[in-house]
């Protein structure tokens, strides 16, 4: 089949193409196609050549708006294969970043997030369920929503002990905290976090250290929540003031408990689940946003366990 894409110069027609046409190798491989092109003309030859032409497609409205990089082309190619794109996109728009959210589920996930007081995200790691809740608590700080952020975890070991870490227990929990840090800077920039932090506009909270405490104007994240156990979880959500959101976000397949049957997490989602104001997001492997292996090895644990 023939496309032909409107593309406003060479640099957006490279954009899509990528460096030394990386972007259609990855393309071909993918769909098990042949494509050839003569500028912004393609010629695409294969069982999946229209599906090959939607992906084109969908870079070029990529294009228009930022750099694309290899994540975003294996976001666009498993979108269009697993015909995860919802009719109406939600995406989330940092002063940083423009976040194109890709997958039913996480569309619904972030959706739920501005139209519920306290959302849940529930799946295996990659999924994008505490990279998508930083990014709309930015959002939200940036646009006044709310005043601060803070971001908690329990401080329970995947195996590991803390103990010989040093410095008190927030310094302790704060390396188990890198993924967060890592989106905040990627989406406000290193020394905007840095500042924010120091001003605790952005608060790092050991579970521990939220007891007794009330919320108010506040986008509160909960990190590896299935690490939580009942009597922590009622706490932590208790704590909402006025004006506030709560995200929680945990892998219930990765529960580090000494009895995991009495995970905060597992009991929240059979106490809460007819509560309007709260919505429980499944994630799945195919929602796995990293290097395809990844999705693969998620794959192959869940089939394996089950």
């Amino acid at each position: 089949m023939k496309l032909s894409l409107e593309v406003n110069n060479l640099e957006q027609l490279a954009n899509i193409c990528g460096s030394l046409d990386k972007h259609l190798e990855v393309i071909a491989k993918s769909l098990d196609v042949v494509i050839n092109n003569k500028g912004s003309d393609f010629t695409i030859t294969g069982d999946s050549a229209a599906l090959a032409a939607k992906v084109l497609e969908d870079l070029l409205i990529l294009s228009d708006k930022q750099a694309i990089g290899l994540h975003d082309l294996e976001m666009c190619i498993k979108a269009r294969t697993h015909n995860d794109l919802p009719s109406q996109t939600v995406n989330i728009k940092t002063r940083r970043k423009i976040i194109h959210v890709r997958s039913a589920n996480q569309q619904h996930y972030v959706k739920s997030i501005t139209d519920k007081d306290c959302t849940f995200g529930i799946g295996p790691a990659g999924t994008g369920k505490t990279y998508l809740a930083v990014a709309r608590a930015v959002e939200a700080l940036e646009r006044s929503d709310v005043r601060r952020i803070v971001l908690v975890r329990p401080a329970v070991e995947a195996g590991e002990k803390l103990g010989f870490l040093p410095g008190d227990l927030t310094e302790k929990v704060d390396p188990y905290l890198r993924p967060i840090y890592d989106a905040l800077y990627e989406m406000l920039g290193f020394d905007k976090v840095t500042k924010l932090l120091d001003k605790n506009v952005i608060e790092v909270a050991p579970l521990a250290f939220m007891r007794g405490r009330t919320l108010n104007e506040s986008f509160i994240i909960l990190d590896e929540a299935q690490n939580t156990t009942i009597e922590q979880m009622k706490m932590f959500l208790t704590r909402m003031g006025f004006g506030s959101k709560m995200v929680i976000t945990g892998d219930i397949t990765q529960i580090d408990l000494a009895r995991p049957s009495q995970s905060g997490l597992l009991h929240a989602m059979k106490v809460l689940t007819d509560e309007d104001q709260i919505s429980f997001c499944h994630f799945e492997s195919k929602d796995v946003v990293r290097h395809k292996l990844v999705q693969r090895i998620v794959l192959a644990y869940e089939q394996f366990e089950s």
